[in-house]
């Protein structure tokens, strides 16, 4: 059996693209000769150094057209819907696409090639159907839970994110602003690390963050590889992210956190998680049990204030964030990926 997965974004090494390649992974298991379109080969080795994942028994080659000849292919929509020649075609939206007309008759004849539909939260199955017409059911992204282990705690907020401004604002500059009030209040044993990717799209954004951090326990970490990620998260005792923070969701949902993989990377590892409630994030988070959700950055900074004084409180939300973790592991994605694959 022969697979094609197909996938635009790769060189963005974002969230979505470790759930594509996952679910690769989990075509392997499951016998398939999986093939990967991208121009070049080179591209395994910045996917495997980000991810920490084996991508060895996967091959690529630079047009897959269209799935033709294979017997499954998964595509990654970029918004619209596309002509698929497998013999068995799967649709993946991890952006929640919206007025796109997607209800054209067009689109309407081409799913009917398509078997599934598959989206990354309920929050963007709820706006591509919506926007489309048809009905997705959910996989969440895969976690591997079992990479992440607390390590002996450190004085440090973290946030893992791309710093490119190209889909998303990942709120950086945001963080920043709210750290710099914290350690002006005294807390000045405290760290901030920002660390993510920056192959695409940062523009003068990360020249302007790094200005912005003078004279602040502030870093920034570009592209680090999957061993340093997990360091951080180990060594970590706060994860913050302020994504999506300044977006109406309901009017540009794809500008805000889609579901949240890294959050549940920090909350494995036992980071109490201080998130911005927008999007998927309000999926993972029960606000006050397993981490806190705020919508301003004062509660932000008022809520960090709090838990970096209360130690007790601190250790229970990590355990609880570690425990709901695992709901969103890496065996949990590939049982639901091969009880789809197997669904006639």
């Amino acid at each position: 059996m022969r697979a094609a997965i197909i996938n635009p974004y790769l060189d963005t090494l974002g969230g979505g693209e470790r759930y594509t390649l996952s679910f690769a992974k989990a075509l392997v298991d499951l016998g398939y000769d999986v093939d990967l379109e991208w121009k070049s080969p080179n591209i395994i080795t910045k996917l495997e150094n980000r991810f920490g994942l084996d991508l060895g028994k996967i091959n690529v080659r630079p047009n897959l057209k269209r799935g033709e000849g294979y017997d499954l292919c998964f595509w990654v929509s970029d918004g619209s819907i596309p002509t698929l020649r497998s013999r068995r075609n799967i649709l993946h939206f991890q952006v929640p696409f919206h007025s796109v007309n997607g209800k054209t008759l067009l689109n309407r004849m081409k799913l009917i090639r398509v078997e599934k539909i598959i989206c990354n939260s309920k929050f963007t199955k709820r706006i591509v159907d919506r926007e489309y017409g048809f009905k997705s059911i959910v996989v969440y992204p895969p976690v591997d839970t079992e990479q992440f282990k607390p390590k002996r705690k450190e004085n440090i907020i973290l946030y893992v994110g791309r710093f490119s401004t190209l889909k998303q604002s990942k709120g950086q500059d945001t963080l920043i602003k709210a750290f710099k009030k914290i350690v002006d209040a005294g807390n000045d044993e405290w760290r901030l690390i920002l660390a993510g990717g920056a192959e695409v799209g940062t523009g003068d954004y990360l020249n302007k963050l790094k200005k912005s951090i003078k004279d602040y326990p502030v870093e920034i970490i570009k592209s680090p590889d999957f061993n340093k990620i997990k360091e951080y998260y180990g060594k970590a005792k706060i994860y913050w992210s302020a994504s999506g923070h300044g977006i109406d969701e309901v009017k540009e949902p794809e500008k805000v956190e889609h579901f949240g993989i890294t959050v549940t990377e920090a909350m494995s590892a036992g980071c109490v998680p201080i998130i911005y409630k927008a999007g998927g994030h309000k999926e993972i988070i029960v606000d006050g049990e397993n981490g806190f959700l705020w919508d301003n950055t004062r509660r932000l900074i008022a809520v960090t204030k709090k838990i970096i004084t209360d130690s007790k409180s601190m250790y229970a939300i990590g355990r609880q964030a570690m425990v709901d973790s695992r709901q969103f592991g890496l065996n949990k994605f590939n049982k639901r990926v091969k009880e789809i694959i197997k669904q006639n």
